[in-house]
């Protein structure tokens, strides 16, 4: 990441989580509900809880409308609460502002309104293009659908385009896999973010793969897709800067998702959204019923809060810098001789390098990212 950028993306960001959806998806472990009848409520709830952070958070140069499923938001409630969100909040003149949307909900007229409310950035959740896969994740459209809507948006040149793909879906070839990059490719789109399907205790799909109805494909085959789409997408242009995310050039990398991975403040709204202060971390109640019924007392929707220690600070700092193509810094690492030494080994094993001062992970690092704080004391 250049300095410029960093620079652009050090502000503090804004989250808000829309916790509607149609139905579950099979894999899904997000807070949502399929009361769509709350939406108004909900709303009303989110400018109230905007309301107590306004004199305290700012100016803002990202926000992100995450769910759930935000497309869903009728037009009136969405231009009521992007709106209320700007009347509250200071932002910065090229704010980053990404709504995510499913395909069944794009069509011209909703493209025109995103465009109307400041909308730059559309996430689409595509995850596979192969029927049977969508069924079995519990996706609601089809891959006819998922492609029509890339159309659609690619058409409409307003946004730039973000396209959420899924890997290791049981049962998927590196074939079906290879087709659905290529096939999203054909569109150009600024950003890509290809994420290995986690199996979250309690979904649908952990039981499915507790019951031996489907199942996980090996460590061999989790490495051989992620190594080929690396190299797939760096062969076509594209920057692997984060484990699961890439990007055409650097300017249109994440800046709201980069805040995540470098510890920069931001501030959740909605049920179950977290926020974090650069040394506390805190979560709203994971219900809309609770959400919009202490907001509307004048209580705190906040249900969990803890405060950091320093230890703790820097085993997130490991964790998420040992993600990004940046890596981490060498005195967070260590600079005994203990963590020298740990230094070394891990690049003799080929998983990180050493580089102006940081510790970057290698692909083979990557591949075990979860482990490598574990190598620093």
């Amino acid at each position: 990441m250049t300095e410029e950028h960093k620079a652009v993306a050090d502000g503090p960001g804004l989250y808000v989580h829309v916790p509607f959806c149609r139905g579950k998806c099979a894999y899904c472990a997000f807070y949502s509900t399929v009361q769509e009848s709350w939406m108004p409520d909900y709303v009303d709830a989110l400018l109230r809880e905007a309301d107590g952070y306004r004199d305290r958070f700012g100016p803002v140069d990202t926000l992100y409308v995450g769910g759930g499923t935000p497309s869903l938001l009728s037009a009136p409630l969405l231009r009521r609460m992007l709106r209320g969100l700007r009347r509250r909040f200071a932002w910065v003149e090229d704010c980053e502002v990404t709504l995510e949307a499913n395909p069944e909900d794009v069509s011209g007229d909703a493209v025109a309104l995103w465009a109307d409310e400041g909308i730059t950035r559309v996430s689409v959740g595509v995850q596979v293009l192969d029927e049977a896969l969508l069924k079995r994740l519990g996706r609601r459209h089809t891959a006819c659908r998922a492609l029509e809507a890339l159309e659609t948006l690619r058409r409409a040149e307003s946004f730039h385009l973000s396209v959420d793909l899924m890997w290791a879906v049981p049962g998927q070839s590196l074939s079906q896999w290879m087709k659905t990059l290529k096939d999203v490719l054909s569109f150009n789109p600024e950003h890509l973010s290809c994420y290995e399907l986690s199996v979250e205790p309690g979904t649908p799909l952990a039981n499915s793969v507790a019951q031996e109805r489907l199942f996980r494909p090996s460590e061999d085959t989790l490495c051989v897709f992620f190594e080929t789409t690396s190299n797939f997408l760096q062969d076509r242009g594209y920057i692997h800067y984060e484990i699961s995310n890439y990007a055409r050039s650097e300017k249109w990398m994440s800046r709201h998702n980069g805040k995540y991975w470098r510890r920069v403040p931001y501030l959740g709204l909605g049920p179950g959204a977290h926020s974090f202060d650069g040394q506390r971390r805190w979560a709203n109640v994971r219900s809309v019923a609770r959400y919009v019924a202490q907001l509307r007392d004048g209580a705190s929707c906040v249900d969990f809060m803890e405060e950091l220690s320093a230890e703790q600070a820097r085993l997130e700092r490991l964790f998420l810098g040992f993600r990004t193509r940046e890596g981490v810094p060498m005195d967070v690492v260590g600079a005994d001789e203990a963590a020298v030494s740990a230094v070394h080994k891990a690049q003799a094993d080929g998983l990180v390098q050493v580089r102006d001062g940081f510790v970057v992970p290698t692909r083979n690092g990557w591949l075990v990212a979860d482990r490598l704080p574990l190598l620093f004391p």
